[in-house]
């Protein structure tokens, strides 16, 4: 994982180990969207992995926070500007 489950909770600002199993699937989505935003296989192809957290970090936050009302195409929109210095042209 790109973002530890530490880090997550601590954006989040979560306390407890609750929503661990939740926070953890959530992160795995995020990350899926983000490398498929980013049109790469791996972290490992990213230069700037920060943007990457940060768009991580967002997508987690975001799938949290709007559970039952989520807009995917709002949200990919949003990480889609995120990491568009980072995007590749093509897979």
């Amino acid at each position: 994982m790109l973002v530890s489950l530490e880090e997550i909770k601590g954006y989040l600002r979560i306390d407890s180990d609750a929503e661990d199993k939740l926070l953890t699937s959530l992160a795995d989505t995020a990350e899926q969207l983000s490398l498929a935003i980013l049109r790469v296989k791996s972290w490992n192809e990213v230069k700037k992995q920060e943007a990457a957290k940060t768009a991580v970090l967002y997508a987690v936050a975001y799938l949290y926070e709007h559970r039952e009302e989520a807009d995917h195409r709002k949200l990919a929109l949003t990480l889609r500007a995120l990491l568009f210095g980072e995007r590749k042209e093509s897979f």
